[in-house]
C-alpha cells in the first residue's frame, strides 16, 4: 500500500479492526519512510453480471426493474413486502453466486417465475402469460394445469 503523503511503497499495518457492521476491515498504517499514519478500509466488492437482452444489447442489472416486475405480477395479491424482499434477495444471490460476468435476460425471467410460483400461483400465471407470450387460452390452461399438478401430492 502506497503512502498517500510521500508515495513510498513500504507501509506497515499497526492496527486492524472489523467495523461494527462487520462488512469492512479498518487498518491503521504507518509509512516506514515519512513516519506518517493513515487509515485504509477493506471492503468486499461484488458486482452483478451484465444482462444480455434478447436483441443482443447489454445493460447493467437493475434491482428496481426486478422489483417492478414482481410487484406488477403481485398487484392486489396477498403477499407481504418481506416475502417480495426475500424473493429479490434470493434472485440476486443466485446471480452473484453464478460467478458469470454476463447472464441472458431469459435466465432472470426463469428465476422470477420460480420465485413467483413459490409466492403466489396467480401472480405466477400473470407473469408467465407475458413472459412466455401466451397466444391463446390453451396456453393459459396448460400453465394452470402445470401449477395444479405441482400442488397435488404424489400417490
Amino acid at each position: 500500500m502506497k503512502c498517500p503523503f510521500c508515495q513510498h511503497e513500504d507501509t506497515q499495518v499497526i492496527d486492524t479492526r472489523v467495523s461494527e457492521e462487520g462488512d469492512s476491515i479498518r487498518r491503521r498504517r504507518r509509512c516506514a519512510h515519512c513516519d506518517k499514519r493513515f487509515t485504509t478500509y477493506e471492503r468486499i466488492e461484488l458486482s452483478m453480471p451484465v444482462i444480455v437482452k434478447k436483441n443482443g444489447s447489454r445493460t447493467e442489472f437493475d434491482p428496481t426493474k426486478l422489483r417492478a416486475s414482481l410487484m406488477l405480477a403481485l398487484r392486489k395479491r396477498p403477499v407481504s413486502a418481506d416475502a417480495v424482499d426475500g424473493a429479490i434477495h434470493r434472485i440476486e444471490e443466485k446471480l452473484l453466486s453464478s460467478g458469470e460476468r454476463e447472464i441472458i435476460s431469459g435466465h432472470i425471467g426463469e428465476l422470477v417465475m420460480r420465485e413467483l410460483k413459490r409466492l403466489d400461483k396467480v401472480a405466477y400465471i400473470r407473469f408467465a402469460s407475458v413472459y412466455k407470450s401466451f397466444e391463446d387460452i390453451d396456453e393459459f390452461q396448460d400453465a394452470i394445469a402445470e401449477v395444479r399438478r405441482e400442488r397435488k401430492p404424489a400417490k
